[in-house]
């Protein structure tokens, strides 16, 4: 392709609206172009990389055993609402109607539309084990989008759905997938980890989410130092200590905090650390119950373990008013003594003793608190955010933190959709079996962004070679003098030959301005061709990623080239 007749708008400055690396190279290179909040064009150099991923998902799906088809993005409210999601998914599902009123949505997954397929098509377990992808777009109505293709209403997906006749089978499948995510991640050129996640709104009884490693990672993740264990910190369980707790070495006693309020205060004024805390959370659950939740001072509330535990969809903090009826004071002296709550506890504070709590009463504390007692617990339980140096829980090592994008996620639904929409088939014996179902996403346009937040530098994207646009950048200096136009173009041809994806780069611009597109469009391969080189009979070769610079004799140029592609996608 040549630059001059390619559609590749480079941008001097960053768009004031784009707030990661991503979203604003995205722009500053051309690839994306924004039409409404969260909705983007993709012009031809994001497309390029774009189909490059696509290609790859494609390629392992179908190496998995699995079927492409395609299903629409326009989907009838009758399937959501006979799986019950119609009302559950929230105003993030855009709903609207058609000329005769009916019902319809845009699709942001296709559970539903895709199970409606199995129970008209499969009849028979001699039919399965069966597995249906697809790459669509999806629309989700975000509050909030942001972040270009990391966070936007409109995305393109690949979606997979596996059944099978038992449970046995759906693990099978699973694995497949798992395995197969695996491999295109690693042929994207990512670095990134599987995670052990919450399966959230799609539902089901067990997932890992698949994350690129990045600095500016929305997503915390954890990782075990000494095993494979990796989970996001929503998921990341928590062992026990197993050490009880000491006996009790002091009375319980009452002592003025005034104006202290938060533990960092408290543990200040009292002259202890946070570590000697137990604060006591009052917090509200969709069904209207209140509950109290103690952790050690320094710990935070993991919102979807609590959750899992009560069996509710979602907990808050209880408002001010709330607080002040049940404990008889304001938030921030809030404490299990005395209190006339349901008391649930994270297990960590099991093995504590003489600690200090909220006296239920306005500008004072409990010192000398302890179990069994001055209060007693219903139930000890995992319930606090994972951090790095948390024991690991399957083996002896020690939690490390990171940062994560999430761009793909495998489920194991189970029966959850199969059950409330009657997608059955007939066993070996005769008798109706309701099909076991695995879910398996990857965000098609998040994994080229994820791949830019993860490989930048000051100048620009740093391509790795399998999803760049082009593989080769061939750069004139000087397009005018014949020699040097002649022997780009000859570059150029014989890399084309080679099967090589080259961009030739024939304006009539200073090569300082050349030099900086170059370095902000990250091709991983240039070539420099200008008349010194030319007589002296080497072309200058330098690689996006280290800078390093290689001489190539003209006429082993191209060959060269080729070889270096090659060996940078074995």
């Amino acid at each position: 392709m040549r630059y001059t007749q390619y559609m590749l708008n480079t941008l001097k400055e960053t768009p004031a609206d784009a707030e990661v690396t991503s979203h604003q190279l995205m722009l500053r290179t051309g690839m994306i172009r924004k039409v409404a909040a969260g909705i983007y064009s993709y012009l031809p150099l994001g497309l390029r990389s774009l189909r490059k991923v696509e290609n790859i998902v494609r390629e392992e799906m179908n190496r998995a055993g699995a079927i492409e088809i395609l299903m629409p993005m326009v989907v009838p409210g009758e399937l959501w609402q006979e799986s019950g999601r119609w009302e559950q998914y929230g105003k993030e599902l855009l709903r609207l109607k058609d000329r005769k009123e009916a019902s319809f949505c845009l699709g942001p997954t296709h559970e539903e539309v895709v199970t409606d397929i199995v129970r008209r098509e499969i009849r028979s377990y001699r039919q399965l084990p069966l597995n249906l992808y697809q790459i669509q777009t999806k629309f989700r109505d975000e509050i909030r989008p942001r972040f270009g293709l990391m966070r936007g209403r409109e995305f393109i997906m690949k979606d997979a759905y596996s059944f099978d006749l038992d449970e046995a089978g759906a693990d099978k499948a699973y694995e497949k997938m798992y395995q197969a995510y695996r491999r295109i991640f690693e042929r994207c050129g990512l670095k990134f980890r599987a995670v052990e996640a919450d399966t959230g709104a799609i539902g089901g009884s067990f997932s890992h989410e698949f994350m690129v490693l990045a600095e500016s990672g929305e997503d915390a993740i954890v990782s075990c130092d000494s095993c494979e264990y990796a989970a996001n910190v929503e998921k990341a369980e928590l062992r026990a200590s197993g050490q009880p707790a000491p006996a009790p070495g002091q009375e319980l006693q009452k002592v003025l905090t005034p104006a202290r309020k938060t533990i960092e205060d408290v543990a200040l004024f009292l002259e202890t650390s946070a570590e000697r805390l137990v604060k006591t959370l009052v917090v509200q659950t969709d069904t209207g119950e209140t509950v109290a939740v103690l952790l050690r001072g320094d710990r935070e509330l993991n919102d979807i373990k609590l959750t899992r535990l009560l069996g509710c969809n979602w907990v808050e903090l209880a408002p001010e008013e709330i607080v002040l009826k049940v404990t008889g004071s304001p938030s921030g002296f809030a404490g299990p003594v005395g209190l006339k709550l349901r008391i649930l506890a994270d297990q960590e504070v099991q093995s504590m003793a003489d600690f200090i709590t909220g006296a239920n009463e306005k500008d004072a504390h409990f010192t000398g608190v302890n179990l069994g007692r001055d209060f007693t617990v219903e139930r000890f339980a995992d319930l606090r955010q994972a951090v790095a140096g948390d024991p690991c829980p399957r083996c002896s090592g020690k939690l490390e933190s990171w940062r994560g994008i999430e761009v793909g996620h495998v489920f194991k639904l189970g029966t959850k959709y199969s059950a409330a929409m009657e997608a059955t088939v007939l066993d070996d014996k005769g008798q109706e079996q309701v099909l076991f179902m695995g879910c398996y996403g990857i965000g098609v346009g998040r994994t080229v962004a994820a791949a830019i937040e993860q490989n930048y530098d000051e100048n620009g994207i740093i391509w790795p070679m399998p999803i760049a646009p082009f593989q080769v950048l061939v750069t004139m200096v000087n397009p005018k003098d014949q020699e040097v136009r002649e022997a780009s173009e000859k570059l150029y041809a014989e890399l084309l030959e080679l099967g090589v994806e080259v961009l030739l780069d024939d304006r009539d611009e200073r090569p300082g301005s050349k030099f900086k597109d170059a370095d902000l469009v990250g091709i991983p391969l240039r070539v420099t061709v200008g008349s010194r080189g030319i007589k002296e009979g080497a072309l200058e070769l330098q690689e996006r990623r280290n800078g390093e610079r290689t001489m190539l004799p003209v006429a082993d140029a191209a060959r060269l080239l080729a070889e270096r592609v090659s060996q940078a996608l074995a």
